[in-house]
């Protein structure tokens, strides 16, 4: 919060507008980058689907402008011209349509901006299928970067643009797993570089978040990793299973061990030539996971003991079974679809001779006057270039050898052709030979998932149905104000978590107070429908980002989070918070920005300590005591021997008033740990 001593509002508001200003250019140029790197993640086809909902996320304007820029480089360097061209054709149609719809409401909707993109991909990828040679091979790799450009496009949008009622983990995780299939093709000792970081990232999600999270991000990333390989199912199948005995243990090594045996267990199965690679970078994923530090998972672990309620129970249930009924019944449609026709061979020479004889000089004698000739000259050919795998001269009668004046480029153009369609043989060989297989796999997966449900049992008692702790809070405006720009909240969640919230408005007042108060709304919705601190925390930044570039303010958001004994500290560029117990005192502080000064990716300091029965949090806005010269506060909390939360915010304020003259609003609030002697329920 900047202190509005008189005058000093105009001479930090320059500062504010370059500091938007870079902001500014530092977003484009992570659009920029971010699209050009999404670019090497490509899909069967060779589509690029990830940059292309990357562009369509930025939306209008310079940031849509911006990531438009960086696709079309890292199409130029990561695809083929006739690709990139394509490429860059679905870019500026989905620009120019987010831009005409700029001034109207449509593109609020969470889905226009997804089926928008998707519809761009359809109608101009079906050109190129359309146009080609074998157009029912080349029509699903189509449709699949369609759809994986839909998707794309609506996770990425909620890093982007960040609506309040949608979650950025999900956006977050979708962004790295893209990242991480760019190195797909990085592989030492055939092992995929970026598939084993997805696989330490999934097993992260799933010890991290729990069941239903880890299971939908297994299944998913397998999805789409299945897609850019070419895979039917091995994937998905071996990531869904891994996640979900992964989820169900507590401990990290038993986490890391479940995720291997899960993914081994769906690759017994497999008869692809990827189980063995995938097996080795399970492992080396798992052994990346154990290396993880210790606070990189900063409380955010899903705790045993506090299960759900039975309500949320039976919802995972149904979840969890109308998952494993849609992949049961997808991967039977399979088995209902008809193998692919096998390919005539006269394609061969069709396509040979489009190359070679439309320029001759004997084109109309060859294929006209003596066609038939010509026909079965080609046709005799064809059993021993079939056989041999490569056309030789002597394969022609002497008649055709004789009267072809380009025998030579006509036999360099069939062996070509012979090549490509030898190629296509095998791959649709191999097609039949994975979709036989996929059906198993899947119902494996199905069976998974609905065990899990049937495993549910019934819930145990939650943490926190005791009154544990007691609160008091004291505010006073600024001198000359009516209404205090501060706002506090108190409040205990379904689980029994405990939640104190401080935010602090840029300047005084009224305004001060609708943003102030505004963030604590929303920050509370999101924490009492059991949204992980972090996340609502990153999701509000990034809303009131784009709320304070337009209006101009910022608010620091103090937030305290107790769970059992333990208690967590969330600052973004809030004064700092004092721990009491008996006559020590320890200071926590952080030094992030406000909300809404920085976009994703900023996040909170985060600072967990232990809370033990009989003890006091205290937390303050920058009104109360000045960070520099807080000696004061710590001394009279240090000297303090009361129980009472309301008397110590009540003593506080009143020692800062004397002192601090309301320079500024000033907020209290008090959290104190009740004994377990007198915790009542």
């Amino acid at each position: 919060m900047i202190h509005t001593k008189e005058g000093s509002f105009v001479e930090y508001r320059p500062m504010t507008v370059q500091k938007l200003q870079s902001g500014r250019w530092l977003t484009w140029g992570i659009r920029f980058f971010l699209t050009a790197a999404l670019t090497a993640s490509q899909t069967a086809g060779d589509y690029a689907p990830f940059a292309l909902g990357c562009i369509a996320a930025a939306g209008p304007g310079a940031d849509g402008a911006a990531a438009l820029l960086g696709g079309v480089t890292g199409a130029l360097l990561f695809l083929e011209f006739p690709k990139a061209l394509a490429f860059t054709a679905v870019g500026i149609l989905v620009l120019t349509a987010s831009t005409a719809f700029r001034e109207t409401k449509l593109l609020e909707r969470q889905w226009v901006l997804p089926v928008l993109s998707a519809g761009m991909v359809l109608a101009v990828g079906g050109i190129y299928v359309i146009q080609s040679f074998s157009p029912m091979e080349e029509a699903a790799p189509c449709a699949g970067a369609a759809a994986l450009t839909g998707v794309s496009a609506y996770f990425f949008r909620q890093l982007f643009q960040r609506p309040e009622e949608r979650l950025a983990p999900e956006g977050l995780l979708f962004l790295g797993a893209a990242l991480t299939l760019a190195l797909g093709d990085l592989t030492i000792l055939n092992v995929s570089v970026g598939r084993v970081l997805l696989c330490a990232l999934l097993a992260y999600t799933a010890y991290d978040r729990g069941p239903l999270p880890g299971v939908t991000a297994g299944l998913g990333l397998g999805l789409m990793t299945d897609l850019a390989v070419g895979s039917s199912g091995l994937f998905t199948a071996a990531y869904g299973a891994a996640a979900l005995l992964a989820a169900r243990c507590s401990r990290r090594l038993l986490s890391a061990a479940a995720f291997f045996l899960g993914a081994l267990a769906a690759m017994m199965t497999s008869r692809e030539e990827l189980a063995q690679s995938l097996l080795l970078e399970t492992a080396a994923g798992a052994l990346l996971f154990l290396a993880i530090p210790g606070r990189a998972f900063g409380g955010k672990r899903i705790q045993r003991a506090e299960a759900a309620d039975s309500a949320q129970k039976k919802a995972l249930r149904e979840r969890l079974s109308r998952a494993a009924e849609a992949l049961r019944e997808l991967y039977d449609s399979m088995s209902r679809t008809a193998p692919a026709a096998e390919e005539n061979p006269a394609v061969i020479f069709d396509r040979a001779a489009e190359r070679v004889c439309r320029g001759c000089a004997l084109c109309e004698l060859c294929w006209q006057k003596e066609y038939t000739s010509t026909f079965n000259a080609l046709n005799d050919a064809t059993p021993f270039l079939l056989e041999r795998g490569k056309a030789k001269a002597k394969d022609f009668p002497q008649h055709f050898a004789d009267r072809c004046i380009h025998l030579t480029e006509l036999l360099q153009a069939v062996n070509g052709e012979l090549s490509a369609f030898l190629l296509r043989k095998q791959y649709r060989r191999q097609l039949e030979e994975t979709r036989r297989s996929a059906k198993g796999q899947y119902a494996q997966m199905s069976d998974l998932l609905s065990a899990a449900a049937a495993g549910l049992g019934e819930p145990r008692t939650a943490f926190g149905e005791k009154q544990s702790c007691d609160i008091g809070a004291a505010l006073r405006p600024k001198e000359g104000e009516l209404v205090c720009g501060d706002t506090v909240e108190a409040f205990r969640t379904g689980n029994g978590v405990w939640c104190l919230l401080l935010a602090d408005g840029m300047g005084s007042g009224e305004e001060a107070r609708r943003e102030s108060a505004l963030t604590c709304r929303l920050l509370r919705q999101f924490l009492e429908a059991d949204i992980a601190p972090e996340a609502a925390l990153t999701t509000l930044n990034s809303a009131m980002a784009l709320r304070g570039a337009e209006t101009g303010s910022f608010t620091t958001v103090d937030l305290c989070v107790l769970r059992g004994g333990e208690a967590a500290f969330y600052k973004f560029g809030a004064a700092p918070s004092y721990l009491k117990k008996g006559g020590s005192v320890r200071r926590i502080s952080g030094s992030s920005l406000p909300v809404g000064l920085r976009g994703s990716p900023a996040a909170p300091d985060l600072t967990t300590v232990t809370l033990e029965p009989g003890s006091f949090a205290v937390m303050v806005s920058d009104g109360v005591a000045d960070p520099n010269r807080d000696d004061w506060l710590q001394n009279l909390l240090a000297g303090w021997g009361g129980d009472d939360p309301q008397t110590l915010a009540n003593l506080i304020l009143s020692e800062s008033i004397r002192r601090e003259k309301l320079q500024d609003d000033c907020a209290v609030q008090v959290l104190y740990r009740l004994p377990e002697e007198v915790q009542t329920v």
